[in-house]
């Protein structure tokens, strides 16, 4: 098996994930090597010269988070995992993992894992013994919990997929908790036991060359160990995404079902495990509805003083609202919560809507998306972005005939699910399903309105704005490395500064579809923008005109 986690091109780098750019790849709807309808590891090997050839081609991308490819029976898409040291059939064998870690590392890409230590799927050994009695060896091992005196559940907590968090199980005359669906038990981390056995897994995945874990739910791991109920939130509360407004959960606050001060032992005790392999890394998911500043300084708790983890991201840019003044306030609060800890950000995933349809980038606002991208690229900080964004993939209408995701069964019409934002990377135009496969009907539907080919051929495409962005950071310490100072916030328009010792840099972005005037602060700039970003900023003495979704990248 491959020994080459720790090293870049040979070169030792502990810190590596500081600089580094990672893209997440949803295996399912990557690229389908063997003409099955779903995408696999030998799919994602074939086309990993997309990513990074290791001779300066690709995109350039240093890291894959890869979501979950080990045995499930797929009820949340592989987020209910059934075996942790394994791959599901679908997506390939331990075989092609190890060949899958090897060109990578070939090509100086670094591999990181999507764990689902929260809970497991129904179908795990360890739940089907700790559900047969209250006696057995794993007993333990899941949230378990009397009925009250009436009968009635345990609290008021409910699941994330609806109904509630409270399952019912005969065999033990008890329920057993479950955030999510009652297809993925909580795994009880108040139990050695069974921390052991998550630490014994965070080992078996290390010692098959992975540079990274990211940690899906890190912040449920803990639960009020009292059971309290969750209380009712206010009738005026913050804005949610379309829809959420009609799980029941939004009408709570979950300070008892998750978000626990108790959750940072389990995280410190994760980060000793990490530590165990030199430059290994790991990324914590945060998604929490207790408020913008509650979920961001949640995110910069669990990353500081050296015994939390690597890094955190949360919700806070995948939301639907996107301005100056928002950004603004993301960023500064991070730099100023996050003390010694170091920023992750991400702009999309595969729970959220699409960027492209979320933020509205179409029209006058064409454009806007690029703009988002390089602020993502040159924020001080860790980027993720998650795959299709270099081909604008946008979020498709998903009718209720297509659904597969949970969520969207649930809930429809109001809540359609995860799937629009989950389709199969659109390869080639000019072939079956865009290239996903060889014509085999896919898990979801293969329609973006692009497609690589195009976007390759097509100077100002996403594509190739983000290809040159890559090159420009590494070239240039102070956009991954430097320090942060925000410079002013005008109208819509955001600027600041990344510094390096002599190096510094200058970034500007517009928000707004109209052009604005900026007053600089500094007379003399080379300018570094994307050379293929089609909206270009004029400079004239001190004044800047930024156009409209405009960025600038100026060195002083």
């Amino acid at each position: 098996m491959s020994n080459a986690g720790n090293y870049i091109k040979g070169t030792l780098n502990e810190d590596w994930w500081k600089s580094a750019v990672i893209y997440q790849i949803y295996p399912r709807s990557f690229y389908d090597s063997n003409n099955d309808g779903i995408g696999d590891l030998k799919g994602v090997i074939e086309k990993l010269d997309h990513l990074n050839d290791g001779n300066g081609g690709g995109l350039g991308i240093d890291a894959i988070w890869i979501s979950p490819f080990f045995p499930s029976p797929q009820a949340d898409f592989g987020y209910d995992v059934s075996e942790y040291c394994d791959i599901d059939s679908d997506y390939g064998t331990l075989e092609d993992f190890d060949r899958l870690v090897n060109e990578a590392h070939l090509r100086g890409v670094k591999i990181i894992l999507d764990l689902v230590l929260n809970h497991s799927s129904d179908q795990h050994k360890w739940f089907q013994e700790s559900r047969k009695n209250r006696i057995n060896a794993k007993a333990d091992w899941y949230v378990w919990a009397d009925p009250k005196p009436d009968g009635a559940l345990p609290n008021n907590w409910l699941a994330v997929f609806g109904g509630a968090a409270w399952t019912y199980e005969p065999q033990r005359k008890q329920y057993y908790l479950h955030n999510f669906l009652p297809e993925q038990p909580d795994l009880n981390w108040y139990n050695p036991e069974v921390r052991e056995a998550l630490a014994d897994v965070v080992r078996f995945w290390m010692n098959l060359g992975v540079d990274g874990f990211r940690l899906d739910t890190a912040n449920y791991y803990a639960h009020d160990r009292q059971l309290r109920d969750n209380p009712k939130r206010p009738a005026v509360s913050l804005p949610m995404e379309d829809g959420q407004e009609a799980n029941p959960l939004s009408g709570y606050i979950t300070k008892y079902s998750k978000d626990r001060p108790e959750n940072l032992e389990f995280i410190h005790f994760l980060r000793n495990i990490f530590n165990e392999k030199a430059s290994i890394t790991s990324i914590a998911e945060i998604g929490s509805g207790s408020g913008l500043d509650t979920t961001l300084k949640l995110g910069t708790d669990y990353v500081k003083h050296g015994d939390g983890l690597h890094m955190a991201y949360t919700f806070a840019m995948l939301s639907k609202e996107m301005n100056a003044e928002y950004f603004d306030h993301v960023v500064r609060f991070t730099e100023e919560m996050i003390e010694d800890g170091w920023p992750c950000w991400s702009l999309s995933n595969h729970d959220c809507t699409r960027m492209i349809t979320r933020f509205n980038c179409f029209a006058e606002r064409e454009g806007f998306q690029q703009m988002m991208l390089l602020l993502l690229l040159s924020l001080r900080g860790t980027p993720i972005i998650y795959y299709g964004e270099e081909v604008d993939m946008e979020e498709y209408p998903i009718s209720k005939d297509e659904v597969r995701d949970p969520q969207g069964i649930r809930f429809w019409p109001d809540i359609k699910g995860r799937d629009g934002c989950r389709l199969p990377f659109p390869w080639d135009s000019t072939a079956p399903n865009q290239g996903f496969n060889s014509g085999a009907k896919p898990w979801l539907p293969a329609k973006n309105n692009l497609s690589l080919d195009q976007a390759l051929a097509y100077p100002y495409s996403s594509y190739n704005v983000l290809r040159e962005m890559l090159k420009i950071r590494k070239a240039h310490p102070a956009l991954h490395s430097g320090h942060f100072r925000e410079v002013l916030i005008e109208g819509e328009c955001y600027v600041f500064e990344r510094k390096l010792e002599k190096e510094t840099l200058l970034i500007a972005a517009n928000f707004s579809a109209e052009d604005h005037d900026i007053n600089l602060p500094h007379k003399t700039l080379k300018d570094l923008t994307p050379k293929a970003l089609m909206r270009r900023c004029t400079i004239k003495n001190d004044k800047m005109k930024l156009p409209g979704c405009g960025y600038f990248l100026g060195e002083i």
